[in-house]
């Protein structure tokens, strides 16, 4: 009994000759928590600035604070006297990181995909995209995927490494997107003329915009029709029309024009009118 008391006497005055020691440590600890804070609050201060998303600023500040932490740690423990243990956690968080880089390195390429895409993204939420066989409208982003709502209905979760290693086209990055589509007509008809009376039936369509200019032109001469094709632009950011009632109208002042006019157009249907659209509309055609 005696022995235990003395033990825990010459421990209590080993901490009592350490507690300056371990203040310090504590003080050093707090004192980095305060400076990772103040850093990540003026990280965040200059990403609002910047494009990036609030998730990547929350990403960015949390990873400040921890950085900052870990540091004080280290030194934490080289004020108390334990270097080994402090360059056992330098090794081990070495070793630890090259195991997990193995075991999750699917997870961490997105991840770190996502966290380069942040400094160069080619879309943002809202623009309809395509990358592989996925087109749709871009709903949510995370450093880990980004969420595209196709024009079908269906949530595609697209990884982060898929979007930074292949193509992706962006139709709504200028808020211009372009529409064409060709129909036949005889070959006893004007075809110049008619190319005249489509440009100015498209021109009065809603939605169709004035510049860029529309342009219809003799495309083809088939076997039993000449070939027209026409094409306007839309703004892709203005919500109060859909670009499939844009079609809709274009198309049936197309057709008025050419019927009011006389024109005879081809007896194939199938090939008579065919409507080429931007993805992310329904298709809206006449024959």
């Amino acid at each position: 009994m005696e022995l235990l008391i003395l033990s825990l006497q010459n421990f209590w005055q080993e901490v009592l000759s350490m507690a300056p020691r371990i203040l310090i440590a504590l003080g050093v600890v707090a004192l980095s928590y305060v400076l990772g804070r103040y850093l990540a609050r003026l990280a965040s201060m200059a990403l609002r600035r910047s494009s990036l998303q609030q998730l990547h600023h929350r990403f960015f500040r949390v990873a400040i604070i921890m950085l900052s932490v870990f540091a004080g740690t280290i030194i934490a423990l080289n004020v108390l006297g334990l270097e080994k243990v402090a360059v056992s956690m330098l090794a081990g968080g070495g070793v630890t990181a090259v195991v997990l880089g193995f075991a999750f390195r699917e997870i961490g390429e997105n991840f770190l995909a996502g966290l380069f895409l942040t400094f160069s993204r080619p879309f943002n939420v809202g623009d309809l995209i395509a990358t592989g066989e996925i087109e749709g409208t871009v709903k949510d982003i995370e450093l880990r995927y980004t969420h595209i709502r196709t024009d079908d209905g269906r949530d595609a979760f697209v990884p982060s490494s898929q979007l930074f290693n292949s193509p992706v086209i962006n139709y709504t990055r200028d808020g211009l997107r372009r529409s064409s589509f060709t129909v036949g007509i005889d070959y006893s008809n004007d075809a110049k003329l008619a190319c005249d009376f489509l440009k100015q039936a498209v021109g009065r369509a809603n939605g169709v915009m004035a510049d860029p200019r529309p342009g219809v032109f003799i495309s083809e001469l088939a076997a039993s029709f000449v070939v027209l094709k026409a094409w306007y632009w839309v703004d892709a950011l203005k919500k109060n029309q859909s670009l499939a009632d844009i079609n809709t109208e274009v198309l049936d002042n197309c057709r008025l024009a050419l019927l009011s006019n006389g024109y005879t157009v081809s007896a194939e249907t199938t090939s008579n009118i065919a409507v080429v659209q931007m993805p992310g509309e329904g298709s809206a055609s006449k024959q």
